[in-house]
């Protein structure tokens, strides 16, 4: 199956305060944390980006790297240097830290985003911003926000079309959500390792954001 005609954005570089150390480096089966994202964007996108500050020390991993625009925004910063470096219309953004990424997933938010500006996955009243689809057109109202103090990435929502995807649509693809695993502690880090040295066949068997 070919590459979509979309630019996957892959956020790094954020202080990592919880863990206490760069969560894109840390060593998961041999490899850095953000490699085995980058290889399972890489199977679904057309283009890869990473946006971080410090260029030099993501500039070896075979993707480019782009600074935020604003800088000191969090998230929305960075998903705003994302979406307006990238070469396409549509972008799967992603973070660093979720190895278990799932092409099939990530194929079906490039799908859903038919008609949208913004698709993510809504469970309750969270909102899950990363492992999302983001339009071009969303770079103004993101704009806007930024530059009226909001650092919420659903902030800007209200002025674009959005597409909730539900859970009963993505288990399907992910029965056990595995997509959106993350680690923000030493503790989660922890479980996630240990879930990835169990799971069966590795990351890239069926399954597809550090900030």
């Amino acid at each position: 199956m070919g590459r979509l005609p979309v630019t996957g954005v892959v956020l790094a570089g954020g202080a990592s305060r919880r863990m206490g150390r760069d969560k894109a480096f840390l060593d998961l089966g041999g490899r850095p944390l953000i490699a085995h994202v980058l290889e399972r964007m890489g199977e679904v996108c057309a283009e890869t980006l990473i946006v971080a500050n410090d260029i030099p020390r993501y500039a070896g991993l075979g993707a480019r790297v782009v600074p935020d625009v604003f800088p000191g925004v969090g998230v929305l910063g960075g998903l705003h240097a994302g979406l307006a470096a990238a070469r396409h219309d549509l972008i799967l953004a992603v973070g660093c830290d979720m190895p278990f990424l799932n092409p099939a997933l990530l194929r079906a938010f490039g799908a859903w985003a038919e008609g949208y500006d913004v698709v993510a996955l809504r469970r309750g009243d969270q909102v899950e911003t990363l492992h999302a689809a983001y339009r071009r057109t969303c770079l103004g109202p993101m704009e806007e926000a930024i530059r009226s103090g909001q650092r919420r990435i659903i902030s800007f929502f209200p002025q674009v079309r959005v597409r909730y995807v539900a859970p009963e649509e993505v288990l399907p693809l992910d029965p056990d959500l595995r997509s959106f695993r993350n680690a923000n502690t030493p503790e989660e880090w922890a479980a996630l390792q240990q879930e990835f040295s169990g799971y069966a066949g590795g990351p890239g068997s069926t399954l597809i954001v550090c900030f």
